[in-house]
């Protein structure tokens, strides 16, 4: 065999490993790209059982109102799966969104009394104001996100 025909022989096997090698990483994406689908879902159905539950625990009377709002409105904007943009939670972004600059845990104790109270209105007023429509929504939310 001449040194070209060698050449050709080496060059085959290098392009037919690289090709088996090519096709061996494809495979580790495809595994790769199924497994996060997985937990994505997984992750979706989870949001989607929390959300209910608080929706639950508010409607119960278990959780506050306001903070069932806040807790209620991060989860959503967490959830990727189907009926997450719905109108009616609307309410629970407008709540978060009126309600994000109040102070909590140590630094909700280290405020004034008179500014604790000032606040302590304000989220009365947001109860009062949007009870009903907070409760609508709940009660859709307890009933299961469309998909779950």
């Amino acid at each position: 065999m001449s040194i070209l025909n060698w050449l050709a022989v080496v060059g085959l096997v290098i392009i037919l490993a690289l090709a088996v090698y090519a096709i061996v990483l494809w495979r580790q994406v495809l595994r790769r790209q199924a497994l996060l689908k997985a937990q994505q879902q997984e992750s979706t159905q989870q949001l989607a059982a929390d959300i209910r539950f608080l929706a639950g625990s508010l409607l119960d009377g278990q959780l506050p109102l306001i903070e069932g709002c806040i807790r209620i409105k991060v989860l959503l904007d967490n959830y990727q799966g189907p009926g997450r943009d719905d109108p009616a939670f609307a309410v629970f972004e407008r709540i978060y969104d009126d309600t994000a600059h109040i102070p909590t845990h140590q630094a909700w104790k280290d405020l004034p009394v008179a500014e604790r109270r000032l606040h302590e209105r304000r989220m009365e007023t947001l109860e009062r104001d949007h009870k009903e429509s907070v409760e609508q929504a709940a009660r859709l939310l307890a009933k299961g996100l469309v998909g779950q």
